[in-house]
């Protein structure tokens, strides 16, 4: 089979390994294709504790495709079923998976590309977020993560403020149902303009999707006395400060929402395939660059760079 080989910052190749073998309590899976994950732009910049040449298929963790394989003392599952699963060796052609981080796929999301853990990391981060009818919310940063987030808490009968850098991604927070949008520009502009919107009392929940520290700046300026500050974006290229005494002073509640609980992952992918088969979610148009595994490199850079129109990037296999 083909994987892909990180050689280098910014460097790969794609080499011929030999099929791995399901053991007990695993499947093999023929995939169809793996989302691209900002958290691999730390490791594709090669910083000094990065060693390569990488394992094959390494950093790919948004797989989908169909069980081929199985190993002993597997039930539930059978050869020919369409999954989404929880792997972490997907930039290549077969990846081989824990029965228990697998989840079969309706009929109903027969053909549709699936990277389920994003997915299910957005219906983990909102639970988290607690969000209600009637509430504020903020989100800062509208990729694929804050665009899910944007559509679950309209659903959910809160008003949403979308806050980004991006033209393209206002105007994609709009068709997902935010109620107003503002440019991620200046900083002071963006708290004056969330004041007026807010009658001067600010957001129930902020949800900050980026990453960097100037967005986890603005996400404690934009929170309520008593509020809720989420902390989605993946902070992990170096140490973060924060302003204790704001945060103290308004009394908010802090909460990173990431997990490393693999049965959290599985629980929020089974939710996602509920909500996007149910129709309230579509994940369809922000899916909106397709490589093939060759392409690698283009499809980490796009990620890195976002081109205008860029959202998010799959990674598929013929």
């Amino acid at each position: 089979m083909r994987a892909a080989v990180l050689t280098g910052p910014g460097q790969i190749k794609i080499e011929e390994i030999v099929l791995p073998e399901p053991g007990a309590g695993q499947v093999r899976l023929r995939l169809e294709g793996c989302g691209v994950c900002a958290s691999n732009l730390t490791p594709w910049a090669g910083p000094d504790w990065m060693q390569f040449p990488t394992e094959s298929g390494s950093l790919g963790h948004e797989a989908w495709g169909i069980v081929d394989s199985i190993g002993e003392n597997v039930e539930g599952l059978a050869i020919g079923d369409r999954v989404a699963a929880l792997t972490y060796r997907s930039y290549a052609e077969y990846d081989i998976a824990d029965v228990d981080k697998v989840v079969r796929l309706p009929e109903t999301l027969a053909g549709q590309p699936f990277p389920g853990e994003p997915l299910g990391c957005a219906m983990n981060i909102f639970h988290r977020s607690e969000i209600a009818p009637g509430q504020t919310i903020a989100i800062i940063g509208i990729g694929f993560l804050g665009a899910i987030l944007t559509r679950l808490a309209t659903n959910a009968g809160a008003r949403v403020i979308a806050i980004s850098r991006r033209p393209f991604a206002r105007d994609l927070a709009r068709r997902m149902g935010a109620a107003e949008v503002i440019p991620m520009d200046d900083h002071h502009a963006i708290i004056e303009r969330v004041k007026e919107l807010t009658g001067g009392t600010f957001c129930d929940r902020v949800i900050e999707a980026v990453g960097k520290q100037w967005p986890l700046d603005l996400a404690g300026e934009l929170t309520r006395e008593r509020g809720r500050l989420i902390v989605a974006g993946y902070h992990q290229d170096g140490p973060r400060q924060v302003n204790m005494w704001l945060w103290n002073w308004r009394g908010i509640d802090v909460i990173n929402a990431h997990e490393r609980d693999s049965t959290i992952y599985m629980q929020g992918i089974r939710e996602a395939i509920d909500a996007i088969a149910a129709g309230q979610i579509d994940p369809g148009p922000l899916y909106t660059h397709t490589y093939p595994l060759e392409r690698l490199d283009e499809a980490l850079d796009a990620t890195r760079d976002r081109p205008d129109g860029f959202l998010k990037a799959l990674v598929t296999f013929q």
